[in-house]
């Protein structure tokens, strides 16, 4: 998003980037009313297939309390 965080050259529209969110929490459309799933621009995708991985979660949740010195459960 082309916000402070994301620079001016962000690769995504700011006035798109809401509408998966706003129609996942109201629409009533049975795609919407799935509990999982990898959602942008109202288009359901597959994430990469590390995000499956046991060690790269772990790996993950343990950079996230490095990073935050926050122990995690």
């Amino acid at each position: 998003m082309p916000t402070k965080m994301g620079g001016p050259g962000a690769p995504d529209d700011l006035q798109l980037g809401h509408q998966a969110q706003e129609w996942l929490a109201s629409s009533d459309d049975p795609q919407a009313l799935t509990t999982d799933g990898y959602w942008f621009h109202r288009q359901q995708l597959q994430p990469h297939h590390a995000v499956h991985g046991e060690a790269f979660q772990d790996h993950l949740l343990r950079r996230l309390a490095e990073e935050t010195n926050t122990a995690l459960c």
